[in-house]
């Protein structure tokens, strides 16, 4: 009767776990929502979500800029805030964050290979890119595709 029991704690245990990643797909949904309708960049930290944001950005036909970052680049700190401050001047525009660590498969997806490397997107076209933390080309490179 013990293998019964267990196995009832095991369906247990991933219904938990079911509803956990449940609520926390809901929580990063709410999270991409609010951050959009502030002006603030938008960290991807699933497929799903990344998937969700690509499609959100072809269906508006918005620019959507694209960090591709890692949590020990000195250089992607180093950038951070000023993508933080283009994100709050320019509300029209969909700015995401994607670590490369945490979603290793789309950063070999986009053959990213130096941090931080900005990708420009347009109706799901890339339309641009900028590799390193230049503030005055990344700034250039967005003006010349919203004009």
């Amino acid at each position: 009767e013990t293998p019964k029991e267990e196995g009832g704690g095991g369906e247990e245990t991933e219904q938990i776990n079911n509803t956990k990643r449940r609520k926390e797909k809901e929580k990063e949904k709410q999270r991409a929502k609010m951050a959009a309708e502030e002006g603030q960049v938008i960290a991807c930290h699933t497929v799903e979500s990344w998937n969700e944001q690509l499609q959100k950005g072809n269906d508006s036909k918005t620019l959507v800029v694209v960090d591709f970052t890692a949590s020990w680049c000195g250089p992607c700190r180093f950038i951070a805030p000023f993508f933080a401050d283009l994100a709050k001047k320019l509300p029209n525009v969909i700015f995401l964050k994607v670590d490369i660590d945490e979603l290793k498969s789309v950063a070999s997806d986009w053959a990213i290979e130096s941090m931080p490397t900005f990708m420009f997107m347009k109706e799901g076209k890339i339309v641009d890119k900028v590799v390193g933390a230049k503030k005055d080309e990344l700034h250039s490179t967005i003006a010349k595709h919203l004009a």
